[in-house]
């Protein structure tokens, strides 16, 4: 089976060329003192030959990449899993209110810039910490984010905001391949939300994985339609439908969580927080190795594809009856399985202060045979069962409340597999 494998301490191209340039560097050196050193043409011109000879440039030794992902399923082997702690309502900005429901905007209003409720809050950390010892008793090494202040407010030309949290390593980390991209996120809460990953970030490359991060957006007022008109769902309706959405094509922007992998193809949604300049900039940066295509869904407020449409396997899909995706029979013609989940079962009272009830179909596969998925979902069990897939049941509803199911609370850092086309 393929594996990639990476140069220790960087990629490739970059530490030869170093290497190169540093040999010719020395090489000429040599040369320079030599022609001074002695009017002999004979020594003139051994010196040169003998800095080729001390200089011989050897191939650094190989070793295994620690990042490789190619799609959603491969055998889970490293992972990283977000932090609730000190997590912050984010201020309530017009890219906060084209993201959430009208019934939550009021807590928006009184808790933003301040904790989450202290109470959730701990029983979120618990249960994200439960989750984290169930992978590692799946045999899957876990990675967390370091602990944060998002409460200190900060200031660019553009803008002023309080932080927000460092949970869902989903909307901010993609890997494709042995390279790991930092996604420009489109919410001014989220601006330094990077600093929480980057430790782990620059381990990995040290170790050989590829690192980029596109061009970070100003987040200036210009990236927002300031007069977006959300009053009901029924203007989100006809506003999603119309192609118009809260971020403008001012600069780039997109959060990871919008594209979804499946080996050399990956699929997007234009959202509420990734715009058409953040796909094209993903399109022209994977090719020609992987094909990016857009799919949209009949959805009032996109955000996010892993509770809409989530691949499990190889041409199998979890599609939300309650968003359709418009180009399904572009899955079908392909022979994909497109597998409608179950409603959810999840309490009318519980708070989802920044998502719908259909986080109980962000999974997150171990392997083609396991997943993990919300303990409390019994129909969704019946479900992966009826698939020939194993589940492995967690209970992170207080975690859900802060706007993620499992898939949203992991990045996966490597699989095991290989590059394949799966979608014809």
């Amino acid at each position: 089976m393929l594996r990639v494998r990476c140069l220790r301490g960087g990629s490739r191209g970059a530490e030869a060329a170093h290497l190169i340039g540093a040999m010719l560097g020395r090489t000429m050196t040599g040369w320079v003192q030599g022609a001074f050193q002695s009017y002999s043409s004979s020594a003139a011109a051994a010196q040169p030959q003998r800095a080729l000879e001390e200089n011989t440039v050897t191939e650094p030794e190989l070793q295994e990449c620690p990042v490789c992902a190619y799609n959603e399923w491969d055998p889970l082997e490293e992972v990283i899993v977000g932090r609730a702690e000190n997590a912050r309502v984010p201020p309530f900005t017009v890219e906060v209110k084209a993201n959430t429901y009208e019934k939550h905007w009021p807590f928006y209003q009184k808790y933003g810039g301040q904790s989450f409720p202290e109470d959730h809050l701990k029983k979120a950390v618990a249960e994200i910490e439960e989750m984290c010892n169930i992978l590692r008793m799946e045999g899957v090494t876990v990675q967390r984010p370091e602990p944060m202040d998002w409460s200190f407010e900060y200031n660019t030309p553009d803008f002023t905001s309080t932080g927000m949290y460092a949970a869902m390593p989903r909307d901010i980390l993609m890997v494709v391949g042995n390279e790991i991209i930092e996604a420009p996120m489109a919410w001014r809460s989220r601006f330094f939300e990077y600093r929480a990953y980057r430790p782990l970030i620059k381990e990995y490359f040290r170790k050989g994985a590829k690192w980029t991060t596109p061009p970070k957006p100003t987040m200036s007022d210009e990236l927002y339609d300031q007069e977006y008109p959300i009053r009901t769902v029924e203007d989100r309706h006809k506003l999603a439908a119309q192609g118009k959405f809260v971020t403008t094509e001012h600069e780039p922007c997109f959060d990871a969580a919008d594209f979804i992998r499946a080996g050399r193809d990956l699929f997007v949604q234009r959202s509420q927080v990734t715009n058409y300049m953040g796909i094209e900039w993903m399109r022209r940066h994977l090719a020609p190795d992987y094909k990016v295509h857009i799919i949209s869904f009949k959805d009032p407020n996109p955000m996010h594809i892993d509770a809409t449409f989530n691949i499990i396997g190889p041409g199998l899909v979890l599609s939300n009856p309650d968003r359709p995706c418009r180009q399904v029979e572009m899955f079908e013609k392909a022979g994909w399985t497109v597998v409608k989940p179950p409603t959810p079962l999840i309490p009318d009272d519980h708070p989802l202060w920044m998502s719908s009830k259909w986080l109980s179909m962000n999974v997150l596969m171990l392997d083609p045979k396991r997943v993990m998925c919300d303990a409390n979902e019994h129909t969704i069990h019946k479900m992966f069962e009826n698939l020939g897939i194993k589940t492995i049941k967690v209970n992170i509803r207080h975690a859900n409340s802060l706007g993620g199911g499992f898939h949203c609370w992991t990045t996966d850092v490597r699989r095991r597999g290989s590059l394949e086309s799966y979608f014809h």
